[in-house]
């Protein structure tokens, strides 16, 4: 049997953890910024009392480009953070925008591949951006 023919959603969630814990909201005010079409649909937030700081964002729901996403923010002690093994791929449709939002993306950040031509595609980058998030971006020949 396969999974799925009822399920309503798959959706991307974004854990900051680590020295990256209490900047999710920072996190998607940023990405939000840089995307069209892009929103914060809504944030809840931790209350006093509560494991994490109280004001942490508990779970936070945006676009990026219509495409739903989730963040939260964990102080637990997590043996994990962010992974270039997963990255958001963005397909972007000018020079000039993949020029932008890779510089935008990568300043504070980590270039894994700069912006150029590698064969599988005339113009393309990986990064991680300030926050450990990786993004690959690609424009679409």
């Amino acid at each position: 049997m396969k999974w799925g023919a009822k399920m309503k959603a798959i959706k991307t969630s974004l854990m900051f953890v680590g020295d990256q814990a209490g900047k999710a909201e920072e996190a998607i005010k940023f990405y939000t910024s840089l995307f069209a079409n892009s929103k914060i649909i809504d944030i809840e937030r931790v209350e006093a009392g509560e494991h994490d700081p109280k004001g942490a964002v508990k779970l936070a729901r945006f676009s990026i480009n219509g495409t739903l996403f989730l963040a939260m923010d964990s102080y637990y002690d997590h043996p994990f953070s962010f992974t270039p093994s997963m990255s958001l791929h963005v397909e972007c449709d000018s020079e000039k925008e993949i020029e932008d939002v890779f510089k935008a993306l990568s300043d504070g950040g980590n270039v894994l591949m700069p912006l150029d031509n590698y064969g599988f595609s005339e113009n393309f980058g990986w990064l991680n951006d300030k926050y450990g998030v990786s993004w690959q971006l690609n424009l679409s020949s």
